[in-house]
This record gives structure tokens, C-alpha cells and sequence, in this order.
């Protein structure tokens, strides 16, 4: 896709329409998923009392919903579930952008805003589906091989489901773009790629188990 393209649907909310590089919009639940599935970290936006937060953490998807979980105890979990509006955005970085002057610097990114409500989950067996679509998405394969959670563990866990339902994405690839008078500059200009590679996995000390498949050559998807 080129950082031209703006594919999808036409129409998105007041809220989610890309105004600021409004060619680097992408509308497409596709592509919307298959960065969120890419991604490991979401930063969740609220406001409690009149004061912002930012908090980052996991997330999983199942179909067109987004969860997010953590201590029953957590400040922000005791408040969405009381319907508080969220932000959630996951940001993939993609390259550093090295152009001829200062200011037509960039970066080569995916990035995806969610709005809505959240809600807690407190149906059993959807929660513990939450909790798998968690699991999953950051290794696939290591819900079955692992212990799964206890009673006492699900009562001391909240998860919050958010609809993915009002949402846009930005992008931008591609090279460094200068004013044509500073093509002549004499310094260099393109792209430094940026990826998440992972190393080999180091086992744990009281650990006799062979490296499961999952772990062998284990990487992101690359679905966009």
C-alpha cells in the first residue's frame, strides 16, 4: 500500500476521520486486524476525575472485539467497567525516515485507534475465551500446553470487552519526501527498517521440557 492510499470505508465517524496527512487513512476492518494482530502492546486512554491516563498493556482479539485484562484491583479496570468511554491505540513501527532536512524527517508506521465503551466480562466461559484469545494472540499454541487458570485466578482477574466498531487506521511507508530544492543536499537520505525479531528462547533453570513447536522460529504475523 502506498502512503497515498486510502482504501475502505468512505464514511467513518466525526470522531475517527483522519484529518491531519488524511492520504495515510485506512478505513479496512482487514487491515485495521491485521495490524491489531500484529502488535503486542495497546495503550488504553481515559479520564477519571477530570484526569487523564495512558495505560499500556496486552490486549487479544476474537472477531470484532478487543480485550484487555489485568489485577481486579487495578484502578483502571475498576473504572471502565463502570462504563467509562476509552481510546485504545497499538502503533507498529516500521522504519526510521532520513530525509534531507530536519523538519521532512519521518517514520514508516501502523497505527489503529479503537473508541468505545468498555465493558466487563463476567459471563464464565467468556472470560475464560477471553483470556485464551489473550494467551494466543502474543504465542499461539501455548494455551493448550499450559496450566489453565484456577478459580481463585479468575476471580482475581478482570477482563473488559471493547466493540470494535468505530475505529481508523494511519499509515505511511515509503521513501523520505524533501522539498526539491534540498535534493542536492549532500547528506544521506532513506529508510532504516525496524522490525521485532526475536532471539532463542532461554529455558528456565527447573525446566526439563523440550522447546515446543510454537517456540522454534517464533515471530509476529505479517498480515498488512
Amino acid at each position: 500500500m502506498s502512503s497515498s492510499e486510502n482504501t475502505g470505508n468512505p464514511n467513518p465517524t466525526a470522531r475517527t476521520k483522519v484529518v491531519r496527512e488524511p492520504q495515510r487513512a485506512v478505513y479496512d476492518r482487514d487491515q485495521v486486524n491485521a495490524i491489531l494482530d500484529e502488535g503486542f502492546i495497546c495503550h488504553v486512554g481515559f479520564t477519571l476525575d477530570g484526569q487523564p491516563y495512558v495505560i499500556p498493556t496486552s490486549y487479544g482479539r476474537d472477531g470484532d472485539v478487543l480485550y484487555i485484562h489485568g489485577s481486579a484491583a487495578s484502578r483502571m479496570l475498576r473504572n471502565l467497567d463502570k462504563g467509562i468511554r476509552v481510546c485504545i491505540t497499538v502503533t507498529l513501527l516500521d522504519g526510521l525516515v532520513l530525509a534531507r532536512s530536519i523538519f521532512n524527517h519521518s517514520m514508516n508506521y501502523r497505527s489503529v485507534v479503537v473508541l468505545g465503551t468498555a465493558t466487563l466480562v463476567s459471563e464464565p466461559a467468556e472470560k475464560l475465551a477471553a483470556l485464551q484469545a489473550l494467551t494466543e494472540h502474543i504465542i499461539p499454541g501455548r494455551w493448550d500446553d499450559s496450566r489453565q487458570p484456577n478459580e481463585k485466578e479468575l476471580k482475581a482477574t478482570s477482563v473488559l470487552r471493547l466493540s470494535i466498531t468505530e475505529f481508523s487506521a494511519k499509515c505511511r511507508v515509503g521513501p523520505a519526501i524533501d522539498d526539491e530544492e534540498d535534493y542536492s543536499f549532500p547528506t544521506w537520505a532513506g529508510v532504516i527498517p525496524l522490525e521485532v525479531q526475536s532471539r532463542e528462547a532461554i529455558r528456565d533453570q527447573r525446566c526439563d521440557r523440550n522447546y515446543p513447536a510454537y517456540l522454534q522460529n517464533y515471530a509476529r504475523p505479517k498480515k498488512s
